[in-house]
């Protein structure tokens, strides 16, 4: 089967065919830097982390562009209400953005420009585009004409007539629905030269002249998460394609990561911030947490969820160390049904549970004394997992590279014990025994829920 991905701008999942023979070509949509990093920011990171691992898997080399907006009406207002320079603010929050990607085990990017080092880019395409009629100057302002465009709307399934920018009115607008490409210099605010004036980059410029001005006029893949069909991503293929660039041939986006039904925000204030959730949790096990949905699945955050999917890492770790204790445990080949999964549009909760059925299949091996079975199916999953960036034994997550801290990692030992004496114990119809593990574990405020996958534990909260 080849690799299948959905496209926004057809609504159909099309077979995957790079531009450039033996190359893919990733646009990623990076972050605003204006604050912490939260589990909403780095959800579309890691699935595109995974996209590119499965594509150089596949044979590939990958170019993958992601960029940093570092400069942002939010960014400028965070500075000022903190009385921090600009620049300074924005570089703050990049290393924090930065920080998580690598401490969540992304890959790094082909490259990761920044906004303001490609003003000279930004010029040449509103020169283009004024130049073809698509855009106009107003004020100082520069504008991109919607009425223009004939295919205005096809991403996102706008009706012209409804379309609606969310900016702020302005005096120089010819028609509301056109939107600002350079907005003009104003007091105290940081400003480059252009022919037209002093001034700053729109948000949807920056993103056209970056992605072209590293991977060309025609690229592979263009992805973001699912906020930005419109109006940001509408609007960069509107002023691409306007300009004569063939742009993105495909356009991937994420689901959110929820609170009560509502997008994670730092506006909302719902937000969980990488720092916090690294306090509470293995970056390997809120990797798994992320990665394991659908991309295109809405994620509903819970502390119960997460703890059932550090769970679901440990169980695959602890195959693993067990395996490794019987011989040396290398990376095989992944099985059929696992590459199907992903060659189906990325289908990782299909995929997991092809890992954890080889899991299952090489504990029993293991429980049988065939090691050569189990070790056979412990390099399956080795090279299942580094496809998913979360193999156990990698030099990554390795005891040196990943481990818990000696509390965390004392009380995992102490219930996953306890937990296995009851099983034992109910296997052997010694009921007293179980409800006594069961009483241990109550008394060490930890709540068990028995579920299709085995037991789940969480830590009861004060």
């Amino acid at each position: 089967m080849a690799l299948h991905l959905f496209d926004t701008a057809t609504r159909s999942a099309r077979e995957f065919h790079p531009v450039r023979s033996g190359t893919a070509s990733i646009y990623v949509c990076g972050a605003t830097v204006q604050g912490v990093p939260h589990i909403g920011h780095v959800r579309g990171v890691l699935n595109y982390d995974v996209l590119r691992r499965w594509l150089v898997h596949s044979g590939l080399d990958v170019l993958l562009v992601r960029n940093v907006t570092d400069i942002d009406d939010k960014i400028l207002t965070k500075a000022a209400e903190n009385e921090r320079p600009w620049w300074e603010w924005g570089a703050t929050h990049e290393r924090a953005f930065e920080t998580a990607y690598e401490q969540l085990g992304c890959l790094p990017p082909s490259i990761n420009p920044r906004a303001t080092g490609h003003v000279s880019q930004m010029v040449e395409l509103m020169e283009r585009l004024i130049e073809a009629g698509h855009g106009y100057v107003a004020d100082g302002d520069v504008y991109f004409s919607v009425k223009s465009f004939d295919d205005y709307g096809k991403l996102s399934g706008q009706v012209l007539e409804d379309v609606q920018q969310g900016e702020t009115p302005t005096r120089g607008k010819l028609d509301p629905r056109d939107f600002t490409m350079w907005k003009s210099a104003k007091p105290g605010e940081p400003s480059w030269p252009t022919p037209w004036g002093d001034g700053r980059p729109g948000w949807h410029l920056e993103c056209s002249a970056m992605a072209t001005a590293y991977l060309g006029a025609e690229f592979d893949i263009h992805g973001g998460g699912i906020d930005l069909v419109f109006p940001h991503h509408e609007n960069e293929r509107a002023q691409s394609n306007a300009a004569g660039d063939p742009f993105a041939r495909f356009w991937l986006h994420n689901a959110w990561v929820t609170m009560s039904g509502e997008k994670m925000s730092k506006s909302l204030g719902n937000t969980v911030s990488i720092p916090a959730m690294l306090e509470r949790y293995r970056a390997p096990e809120l990797r798994y947490y992320l990665v394991q949905p659908h991309y295109r699945s809405t994620i509903e955050y819970s502390d119960a969820a997460v703890s059932e999917a550090a769970q679901g890492y440990r169980r695959i770790e602890t195959f693993l160390r067990r395996a490794a204790q019987s011989g040396s445990v290398g990376v095989g080949t992944v099985p059929e049904a696992f590459a199907n999964a992903l060659d189906d549009d990325l289908a990782t909760p299909q995929a997991f549970a092809v890992v954890h059925t080889t899991v299952r299949d090489g504990n029993a091996a293991l429980d049988a004394g065939d090691t050569s079975k189990a070790l056979e199916f412990a390099a399956a999953v080795r090279a299942m997992t580094d496809v998913l960036g979360l193999d156990p034994l990698s030099a990554r997550w390795s005891e040196a590279g990943g481990s818990e801290s000696p509390t965390k990692e004392a009380l995992s030992r102490i219930v996953e014990g306890l937990l296995a004496e009851r099983q034992q114990a109910r296997a052997e119809k010694d009921f007293a025994r179980a409800d006594a593990a069961r009483d241990r574990l109550q008394q060490a405020g930890i709540m068990v829920e028995d579920t299709p996958n085995g037991p789940q534990w969480t830590v009861k909260s004060d």
